[in-house]
C-alpha cells in the first residue's frame, strides 16, 4: 500500500505543477497574473481561438486528474489503519 501511496503523492506533485503551469498560460482578461508573468509570451499563444480552447480542455483534464488524486490519498488514509 506504500507504493501506491508513494506513485500517487508524486503524480499530485506532478498534476500540481501542471497545472499551475496551465493556468498560467491563459490568456489575460485585464490584467492579473499572466499579465504580470510573460504576457508577452500568453499573447502570442492566444492569438487563435483554437489553441485556447484546446488549452481549456488541457486545464479541465489535469484539474479532475488532480481532483481524484487528492480524493484518492484521502481514502487511502482514512482507511490505512
Amino acid at each position: 500500500m506504500t507504493a501506491l501511496r508513494v506513485v500517487l503523492d508524486i503524480f499530485l506533485v506532478l498534476t500540481s505543477l501542471f497545472l499551475i503551469l496551465t493556468i498560467l498560460m491563459h490568456k489575460g482578461r485585464g490584467g492579473g497574473m499572466s499579465d504580470m508573468f510573460g504576457g508577452g509570451l500568453s499573447s502570442s499563444f492566444a492569438s487563435s481561438g483554437l489553441a485556447e480552447r484546446n488549452l481549456n480542455r488541457i486545464t479541465i483534464g489535469v484539474a479532475i486528474a488532480w481532483t481524484v488524486t487528492i480524493m484518492l490519498i484521502g481514502i487511502m488514509t482514512r482507511y490505512a489503519s
